[in-house]
């Protein structure tokens, strides 16, 4: 029976991680969700709606002389590379359904009992997104983090974790906002210090941390922004020694995004909280 659960669940997580796809090619663009389509707007036939089947069918690229709506704009915010548009599917595609599928299906097993498992396969799903955004556009968009925001608010109302009272959650997001806020003024501050237009720290990050304050509560937010703090210090030291040993000289001031850091103390602190307050001593 847990082998079914399982399998319904990963089947979910594809479909999820098909959504996310749409989403994270349209809303970057200030565009609506549409029907699945190729990177230059071609739609994509219903057999490759999902990245799975179009790379598994052979039809990562659209058939020859099909063409983009006329209304379709190559050119649109965040999009343009001076590049003609690819039209073919990258690897984003397959990779995020069969994460997405192989965690929904992991969390069904390992969180079997947990009353709020439906409530968690949607942050998974929103942090999945906020994810590929974020490195793809380094953007967190308020389109995505506001409904969520309001989505999280709405299961610390009816369904709290651990019997905890809403304003727990709802402290833990003014928490959340108010830390980020203070680290984006302090970017601000540094880079006007060193006259760069680059944003050492984005709002969209502070409406993040503020999303992760009111999944998880102010007090796993604590724990989870150390997460978040030692995680974004890996991944910069990662992040040198890969481009040391590709050849490539770091340049000085370069942003990061640090959505992804944000997403893994909150995961963490979701889904490993007593594993994480056990190996910190915490009670």
């Amino acid at each position: 029976m847990d082998v079914v659960i399982a399998f319904a669940a990963g089947l979910l997580g594809v479909l999820a991680g098909g959504i996310i796809n749409v989403l994270a090619d349209d809303l970057p663009r200030r565009q609506n969700p549409q029907r699945p389509h190729y990177p230059d707007g071609t739609p994509r036939p219903v057999s490759a709606w999902l990245g799975i089947t179009a790379f598994a069918l052979g039809q990562r690229e659209p058939p020859e002389g099909a063409l983009p709506p006329p209304d379709w704009d190559a050119n649109s915010p965040f999009s343009d590379t001076g590049r003609p548009p690819s039209r073919r599917l990258g690897w984003r595609h397959p990779l995020v359904e069969i994460v997405t599928g192989a965690a929904f299906a992991a969390m069904s097993l390992a969180f079997a009992d947990e009353p709020n498992l439906p409530a968690w396969f949607v942050f998974v799903a929103i942090m999945i997104l906020v994810t590929v955004i974020d490195i793809e556009y380094r953007l967190i968009l308020f389109v995505v983090i506001v409904p969520s925001s309001a989505f999280a608010l709405i299961v610390a109302a009816v369904s709290p974790e651990g019997g905890k009272p809403f304003s727990d959650f709802l402290l833990g997001g003014v928490l959340g906002f108010a830390l980020f806020f203070a680290m984006f003024l302090g970017g601000g501050a540094f880079s006007a210090f060193t006259q760069r237009d680059e944003v050492a720290f984005g709002f969209g990050d502070v409406m993040l941390a503020m999303l992760s304050g009111f999944i998880l509560g102010w007090r796993a937010f604590i724990f989870a922004s150390l997460i978040t703090v030692f995680a974004g210090a890996l991944g910069a030291v990662l992040y040198l020694l890969g481009r040391a040993a590709m050849g490539r000289r770091y340049k000085w001031f370069t942003p990061l995004p640090y959505g992804p850091y944000i997403v893994i103390g909150t995961l963490a602190m979701l889904l490993f909280r007593d594993e994480v307050a056990r190996l910190l001593g915490a009670s």
